[in-house]
């Protein structure tokens, strides 16, 4: 905390720029979520710039806080909380470091309703319809170059490791061939903001092609590499899902994240417990694991057909 400053009002600027380096330096924050604030808080600061002609913080006020939390609800309820999330992290921020700033949020309540949007998951046939996919090229690899004959088994590989593992398709990219331990059989995954776990994967037939792709590529740092050698972009993944669930005769949205959400889904109907999905998905918060219970229809459909009360009662027309 400090106090040194105290005739010196701080610019917008400078309370932006300390607050993206508490962010990205001490908190640790994931790049994207970074790239996030950045945005919103430039939007906020020509805000106060344009509408007010405010440049220090210590002229902002709780009006201004209104008026610009009214300028920003016309974006999806998702966004509008995010923004006003991130000015308000900042100002908090400004509070612990100084005890003289007076928080122009203090006592704004907000309540913004945000729509249930429940995930897009597969059921197991059409997961095996894609594996399936993947595994005809593969049976007909003699008939292909050497080079698509690789691509073949690349591909292969990030399907089966985001449907094994529900990890997400940024950590996939991420992932280095330090992070794979074929002995023990598990990966190394580094979550938003750094956070480490680990994630056992038990198919042998996963390992197989794990190991033959390591044989083929023999990448030295990113373990999944395009074809000069670099880290595999998010968008490369992306584009061999929509052409995979196209050939698969699929009609529906499958992205990277959607095996993600199958994962976790199919495990709950396995009566896993919640607990334990939370952790091989990297949630903070069980709060946030908690919506695949909501998706779970079929596992829902099953115990009610087999639990209910009602089955006990003999009457019936």
């Amino acid at each position: 905390m400090n106090t040194d400053n105290i005739n010196t009002p701080l610019d917008i600027a400078e309370l932006i720029s300390k607050f993206i380096f508490h962010c990205q330096y001490e908190k640790n924050l994931d790049i994207k979520t970074i790239k996030a604030y950045k945005t919103d808080l430039r939007q906020f600061q020509n805000f106060m710039n344009k509408n007010y002609k405010l440049h220090t913080i210590n002229q902002i006020t709780k009006e201004n806080i209104k008026l610009y939390i009214k300028s920003v609800s016309h974006f999806k309820p998702k966004t509008t909380k995010r923004k006003i999330a991130t000015i308000k992290a900042m100002f908090s921020f400004w509070g612990f470091e100084d005890d003289l700033f007076i928080n122009p949020f203090h006592k704004i309540k907000l309540r913004i309703k945000e729509p249930k949007i429940l995930p897009t998951v597969m059921d197991i046939n059409e997961v095996s319809t894609i594996l399936k996919t993947l595994y005809t090229e593969y049976n007909n690899i003699d008939k292909y170059t050497s080079h698509k004959k690789k691509t073949i088994i690349k591909n292969i590989v990030i399907i089966e490791l985001l449907f094994s593992t529900g990890i997400r398709v940024s950590e996939l990219c991420n992932l280095k061939i330090t992070d794979i331990d074929f002995s023990n059989h598990h990966i190394k995954v580094f979550g938003k903001g750094g956070k480490e776990r680990i994630i056992n994967i038990c198919q042998k037939n996963v390992w197989d092609i794990l190991k033959l792709y390591t044989g083929l590529f023999k990448p030295q740092s990113y373990f999944l590499i395009n074809r000069l050698g670099n880290q595999l972009s998010t968008q490369s993944v992306r584009l061999l899902i929509k052409k995979y669930v196209k050939q698969s005769n699929l009609d529906k949205q499958i992205t990277p994240h959607t095996f993600r959400h199958t994962f976790a889904t199919l495990l709950l109907e396995e009566d896993v417990d919640i607990k334990y999905i939370q952790n091989l998905l990297g949630h903070n918060s069980i709060v946030t694991t908690q919506i695949y219970t909501h998706v779970s229809n079929s596992k829902q459909k099953q115990i009610l057909s087999k639990k209910h009360p009602r089955l006990k009662i003999n009457s019936s027309i």
